[in-house]
């Protein structure tokens, strides 16, 4: 490890994120709400602390090795949760454990959350929690990425430690910080876009910029405490769709749908049309159900609500119109499956991924062919790009971490006291990044012991992080020469 070079990175960092205070600070200091000195302090806190970590190891500008880059993006995301915390300390009040819970979740794109009366607080505490989805969703490492190179820092290692499983070695473009301000402006594009639609569909403009953070990030975070169903709009849902989609598909994808100016380009992907399907079939059966059991009467009610909840819960937002834990027989089940499947490989939704459940589906098939003839060669493609053993042997490895990762933590947060509803929930809604859950925190994580609410840490960041990139930490191998 090479430590020096590692703090000075670690410092430079906070040096960058001191700066995301800057905005809530002036919008504490216009609207006169009071807040403007928790983020002077904030801000001057993480810049000290970073100028600190950087100053003396300057002159140590040693190459990262790939073993530094999970390190730096594991502990990063935790350095991230403890300083983002900051304001929720000195403005809410709230102790260490909901403080770093809710910036952890914020940054993570959770969208769990241990804060009621969201109407009532300061419009700068709202801003702050809001980007602090918006920056999580891309990745504030990879934001470092494009900018750091410039003074002197390698990226690739950060970047392959923090993208998105399969697609962490695709690059559209040649260089590495190139890439990054490539999936930077079009995440800024999209933000844009999503902002201006929620404010001509009625949205005041603080509003309007505050769920665009979080509607591209699939965060879910929102300024009102009934989330996009305070405004009991068909419309602005249907934007929230159409971005929550669009943040859920792979960057990537949209790159090359831009560059070539060709929408085509969805259509070719295998992933992104699988990713569609889902969509489409979990809606219109959610749907069909709602309309079936007799939840909503109206057959265009059980439509609206259905799928706007299928796709805020298979991109991992979390926004909600209606409690659907609350709804009966299988319908919560069936959310929680899309849960688990989630979002494109390279998109800002968590769970195990679209194109990772399409390997293991072919991974079974071919197993069942291999059966029948034990001797035949049999290949796995996905379009027509053949996918190497290697690649389908580290897709089950994670998918046999994931789910073990579930269950233990589901079985230490039964220990911790909650019943089993409330425990997969809890656990559904963290390491799938998705929001709401299950039982006691289908709505709030506020009234559970502190031991679940870091356990819940935990699994958000495995969640962000992928599973490897914080579970590899744990190896002795890792920490050996």
């Amino acid at each position: 490890m090479h430590w020096r070079a590692l703090i000075r990175l670690f410092g430079l960092l906070l040096m960058l994120y001191s700066l995301s205070f800057v905005p809530s600070l002036i919008l504490a200091l216009v609207d006169q709400d009071g807040e403007w000195w928790v983020f002077l302090a904030s801000l001057v806190l993480t810049a000290s602390v970073g100028l600190l970590l950087w100053w003396p190891n300057d002159h140590c500008d040693n190459e990262l090795s790939v073993r530094d880059g999970f390190l730096v993006v594991a502990l990063f995301w935790a350095l991230l949760g403890l300083f983002g915390a900051l304001p929720f300390i000195f403005g809410l009040h709230l102790n260490l454990t909901d403080a770093v819970f809710e910036s952890i979740s914020g940054f993570t794109t959770t969208g769990a959350t241990v804060i009621d009366g969201l109407d009532q607080l300061p419009p700068s505490i709202l801003y702050h929690r809001q980007q602090i989805q918006w920056l999580g969703g891309m990745g504030v490492i990879v934001l470092a990425v494009a900018i750091l190179p410039l003074l002197g820092v390698g990226g690739m290692q950060l970047y392959r430690a923090e993208a998105s499983g399969l697609t962490k070695h695709e690059k559209p473009t040649p260089r590495i910080g190139e890439t990054a301000r490539a999936f930077w402006s079009l995440y800024l594009g999209l933000t844009v876009t999503c902002a201006l639609a929620f404010w001509l569909a009625g949205m005041t403009p603080f509003d309007a910029v505050g769920h665009a953070f979080t509607t591209v990030a699939t965060g879910g975070f929102s300024t009102h405490d009934a989330s996009l169903g305070y405004y009991d709009s068909p419309l602005i849902e249907a934007i929230a769709i159409v971005f929550m989609l669009a943040g859920g598909i792979n960057f990537t994808v949209h790159f090359v749908a831009w560059h070539d100016q060709d929408v085509r380009a969805y259509l070719r992907d295998p992933e992104t049309r699988a990713f569609g399907l889902i969509a489409l079939g979990g809606a219109l059966f959610v749907s069909a159900s709602l309309y079936w059991i007799g939840v909503y009467a109206d057959g265009w009610q059980a439509l609206r609500h259905g799928t706007f909840q299928v796709v805020s819960i298979l991109t991992s937002t979390g926004f909600s119109t209606a409690t659907f834990s609350d709804w009966p027989l299988h319908i919560p089940l069936v959310l929680v499956i899309l849960s688990f499947i989630g979002g494109c490989g390279g998109s800002t939704a968590g769970g195990i991924k679209v194109l990772r459940v399409i390997l293991l589906a072919k991974l079974g098939v071919r197993q069942l062919f291999q059966f029948i003839h034990p001797h035949a060669v049999l290949e796995v493609k996905i379009g027509r790009r053949l996918i190497q053993e290697e690649v389908l042997l580290s897709v089950w490895g994670f998918y046999v971490l994931y789910i073990a990762t579930c269950l233990l933590l589901t079985v230490a947060m039964m220990a911790a006291g909650l019943d089993l509803e409330s425990a997969v929930g809890a656990v559904f809604t963290t390491v799938n990044l998705c929001g709401p859950g299950l039982g006691e925190v289908a709505v709030t994580f506020a009234t559970v012991d502190p031991v679940v609410k870091w356990l819940g840490i935990f699994g958000m960041l495995a969640g962000r992080l992928e599973i490897f990139t914080l579970l590899i930490l744990f190896i002795p191998a890792f920490w050996r020469h």
